[in-house]
């Protein structure tokens, strides 16, 4: 599987480069679904921005492949009269990684540039020594002389904000960048479509690939779509905590570490026997994998589709991730390619006659 070559790297740098935050996904959800097109039968949309494709459509049984779509942002809440932008969040968006940060506001005229700006270190003195940022002193400076200014610009209350940085490589192991959190598992989605295509796999069953919206303001994208394509089966990836950095403790956040295969996670939502499927495919393909426990929910997709039409079995798939929801999210190379041979060999042993009961009465 030649997963990095030109033209799936060349989709990989557009996909996650472009913007795409929560409630305003459209610009990603092109480009995500011009790609998937040549490899699925169909393509659909649904009001809120949830896209996807269907592949061997008709069929009774349906099984979901998922990832989300949303990236986390800001919302302009406040203009000052001296042209300074307050926020709030638009997902989890971490205000601590904010200060010293380009970013481009989104408004009707276009982009606008901007700065979270911060004291100088040298006015920071005495009792502010120690200032840290906080949701309630961060601001954006677009360089306006005052409101006027900014509103001229096109900014206004309810403009969305995304720090600008584009994806790089680290040591020719890792990808890093923002937004790897999910676009990476949209990248994943379609590399399965792909290979199912270019393979000629037939599937018995109909195989929707899911690129949901709003994940990161509640899982509502998949809970919509969930309605809509009410399937038998959901296979969910999202991303996971590398737990192996500094200052992160594995005794409490699972021992998770990048490079050693993507993970399946064992939460009240996520089936037994898909569980037992994954990982018995992991082993006959000879497919790194790691697992971890999440206590209640998964705080994914997963819980969307889990618990939607009376009950769906649903499996959750993750991509170790190191410092989740900055700029410099990495991903190591060898686990997206793991992810991609794990879910093909899961789709391929999955048989539409399971009964996913855990006993018969």
């Amino acid at each position: 599987m030649n997963l990095f070559n030109e033209k799936n790297t060349s989709f990989l740098y557009e996909y996650l480069n472009n913007a795409s935050p929560t409630g305003a996904e459209k610009s990603g959800q092109k480009i995500w679904s011009s790609f998937i097109k040549p490899f699925v039968d169909e393509i659909h949309l649904d009001i809120y921005g949830t896209c996807y494709g269907v592949v061997n459509p008709g069929k009774e049984f349906k099984v979901v492949l998922e990832s989300h779509a949303d990236e986390i942002s800001w919302f302009i809440n406040h203009i000052s009269d001296d042209g300074f932008l307050r926020v709030i969040r638009n997902g989890g968006s971490d205000h601590a990684i904010a200060p010293a940060k380009r970013v481009n506001i989104h408004t009707p005229k276009g982009i606008v540039k901007g700065v979270f700006g911060w004291p100088a270190i040298h006015t920071r003195r005495g009792t502010k020594a120690k200032l840290s940022a906080s949701l309630e002193n961060i601001f954006i400076d677009v360089g306006a002389k005052n409101k006027k200014e900014v509103e001229k610009m096109g900014i206004h209350v309810g403009c969305i904000a995304t720090f600008e940085d584009e994806i790089t490589e680290i040591n020719k192991k890792y990808f890093a960048g923002r937004s790897l959190d999910n676009k990476m598992g949209g990248f994943v989605l379609a590399q399965v479509a792909q290979y199912l295509k270019n393979e000629k796999i037939e599937l018995p069953y109909s195989l929707y690939l899911v690129n949901s919206v709003q994940e990161e303001v509640g899982l509502r994208g998949a809970e919509m779509i969930a309605q809509t394509i009410r399937p038998n089966v959901a296979i969910v990836t999202d991303v996971t905590h590398d737990t192996h950095t500094p200052l992160v403790e594995p005794k409490v956040h699972g021992q998770v570490k990048c490079g050693d295969g993507p993970t399946v996670t064992y939460a009240p939502a996520v089936h037994s026997k898909l569980i037992d499927l994954a990982c018995k495919t992991a082993e006959e393909n000879k497919i790194p994998y790691q697992r971890e426990a999440s206590s209640r929910s998964t705080g994914t997709d997963t819980d969307a589709f889990a618990y939607s039409n009376g009950g769906t079995p649903s499996i959750l798939l993750s991509l170790p991730l190191r410092y989740m929801h900055t700029t410099v999210e990495m991903a190591h190379k060898d686990d997206i390619e793991n992810l991609v041979k794990w879910i093909i060999a899961c789709l391929k042993e999955l048989d539409p006659k399971t009964d996913f009961r855990y006993f018969v009465p």
